[in-house]
């Protein structure tokens, strides 16, 4: 099985197509296809860019803001530099590095968050993907008070329990939300993009992504959002008992 996984990954066209084109990863193309679809990055935009290694997406989104742009990365995994970028190592989630973050921005606004993040993957499929989803909640928590009026929000997800309440959480804070496949993703992967458009700050005053989440999948998982049972139907069946002599 590893050998046959090995086999096909040299033979992975994308990854081939990167390799020639300078990228560091396959998963650049994804973005340049999401780009071309949505249209998220802008010249001289200051873009976030959230599970950075190797640095595929940061590369293709320095492209995307030029020189009069702004790109951090952020990865628990060192990432080798990308001349234009400032690439910091640590856990989204952890306060410490959310500090360099937003260090470095300086007050600034986003006006993307791009995000191709993955847990370490334990081979559990089920407990894989709540952590996935876990996850996302946490980052859309932390940069979403930083997004411009107007920005976008781009996540990877894996397809599973959570993705539709994931999605009701957020719609309420953009215009559009959308699920997306790009060509590059491969045929047998469970992943998919939210692409998020147009933030709307003033929509909801709550941006707790992770409590919102919590509560629409425990109404799922609980049965709690079932408002009123099977409606009862009367039947003339009644059961009679056998005379006795």
């Amino acid at each position: 099985m590893a050998d046959h996984w090995i086999e096909n990954h040299k033979r992975d066209t994308w990854r081939r197509q990167a390799k020639a084109s300078g990228y560091r990863a396959r998963s650049a193309f994804k973005l340049k296809q999401i780009q071309e679809r949505f249209k998220l990055i802008d010249k001289g935009d200051v873009i976030l860019d959230v599970g950075c290694f190797p640095g595929g997406w940061t590369q293709v989104a320095l492209e995307l803001v030029g020189e009069e742009g702004d790109v951090v990365g952020v990865d628990l995994e060192p990432c080798q530099p990308i001349e234009g970028a400032v690439l910091l190592v640590g856990d989204i989630t952890d306060p410490h590095t959310q500090d360099k973050v937003l260090a470095y921005l300086n007050g600034r606004q986003l006006n993307s968050i791009i995000s191709d993040i993955s847990p370490n993957i334990t081979g559990k499929w089920d407990m894989d993907q709540a952590i996935a989803m876990t996850l996302v909640t946490e980052v859309f928590d932390f940069a979403l008070p930083f997004l411009c009026k107007g920005g976008h929000f781009v996540t990877k997800l894996f397809q599973g329990v959570g993705v539709e309440e994931l999605i009701n959480a957020v719609r309420p804070h953009f215009e559009d939300v959308r699920r997306h496949s790009p060509h590059a993703s491969r045929n047998s992967s469970s992943e998919v993009y939210l692409i998020c458009r147009r933030y709307q700050p003033w929509a909801v005053a709550d941006v707790n992504i992770s409590d919102t989440y919590e509560l629409e999948l425990n109404k799922k998982l609980s049965g709690e959002d079932i408002e009123e049972g099977p409606e009862i139907i009367k039947s003339s069946f009644s059961v009679r008992k056998k005379k006795t002599e």
